[in-house]
């Protein structure tokens, strides 16, 4: 009798464990349906914010292009989490392709007379020696013949930031640095402030070199750079080919990294005079900060943590930087 009342009681727990486990595929396939449909959704209204861009572009209405490229970098950002990695790949380098167009155009646009740079070279008068140009702040210029720009970085020199510099402290302001697009490239051993809101940024092939920037509104791409301490604010954070780096950082989107060792990361921890200022005019959500979220193109599983990265223990963080 015993034995009789303990099968029903097995085949009722086998039965209820069947069912638990019908449920849980059921949830599982809607929410991949309910995935699937956001994915399109997005892929759409990508592609349709994509071709309004390059249509402004194109008319030269270069105000309304970035307003619009920004939503464009808002829907991306809120997307990331129901996207396949290949997707968030995608639009992040069709944004920062946009992003080059842009900055390009407003180059072709821009009367000489506003450039930038208090360090360029000024014509010299007939007859007269031509004077250097000031030694402790080195201009940005062209890329060195066999060094071709940046993933994502604008053809021709840059509108802004420094070059070549060596054991230098250099700094921009506020009024240099107001929505420009800025880049860092080949500094060894300098300290760079940018005080400021910028409109991207690119650190190139920099080694031993501290950076503090303050917010930029669109993009910061990181790239072969060596044994540098970065403090950055941003909407998306793409870092390459860098290795034995720190990054302080505040970012509303995951942030990327790509044929990167030992990099480690911590929250934002910078201030200066006017610096919530300069984080209004970015339009940068100062409560949102994905700074311990990282995706790294290298590492595929999912069951096991990259081990290319890492988080700063929290005795071991930097707290004053002046």
């Amino acid at each position: 009798m015993a034995a009789a009342a303990v099968l029903p009681e097995r085949l009722q727990r086998r039965e209820a464990e069947r069912q638990q486990g019908v449920e849980r595929q059921r949830q599982k396939k809607e929410a991949q349906v309910v995935k699937e449909e956001r994915s399109e959704f997005f892929v759409a209204a990508f592609a349709r914010e994509r071709e309004a861009v390059e249509a402004l572009l194109a008319a030269g209405l270069l105000e309304e292009a970035a307003s619009r490229l920004q939503g464009l970098q808002k829907l991306l950002t809120e997307s990331v989490r129901f996207l396949a990695p290949y997707e968030v790949r995608q639009g992040q380098e069709a944004v920062a392709r946009l992003q080059g167009d842009l900055a390009a155009r407003r180059q072709q646009l821009q009367p000489k007379k506003k450039f930038a740079f208090r360090a360029l070279k000024k014509e010299a008068a007939p007859g007269s020696e031509p004077r250097p140009a000031e030694p402790a702040r080195p201009a940005a210029a062209a890329p060195a013949p066999g060094h071709g720009p940046a993933e994502g970085e604008p053809g021709g020199p840059p509108l802004c930031g420094f070059s070549g510099a060596e054991d230098e402290e250099l700094e921009l302001g506020p009024a240099e640095l107001l929505q420009r697009d800025v880049v860092l490239s080949e500094l060894r051993g300098c300290r760079v402030r940018l005080r400021g809101n910028a409109n991207t940024l690119r650190v190139r092939d920099c080694r031993g070199c501290t950076v503090l920037c303050g917010p930029v509104s669109t993009s910061v791409l990181v790239d072969g750079c060596r044994d540098c301490l970065l403090v950055l604010a941003c909407q998306q954070l793409r870092t390459h080919r860098t290795r034995d780096s720190r990054f302080y950082v505040q970012v509303t989107s995951r942030a990327v990294i790509e044929d990167c060792t030992k990099v480690s990361f911590a929250p934002y921890a910078w201030s200066y005079p006017g610096i919530e200022r300069d984080f209004e005019s970015s339009g940068l959500d100062r409560n949102r900060n994905n700074w311990n979220l990282v995706d790294d193109f290298d590492w595929l599983a999912t069951d096991k943590p990259s081990p290319n990265w890492s988080l700063i223990p929290e005795q071991e963080r930097i707290s004053c930087w002046d």
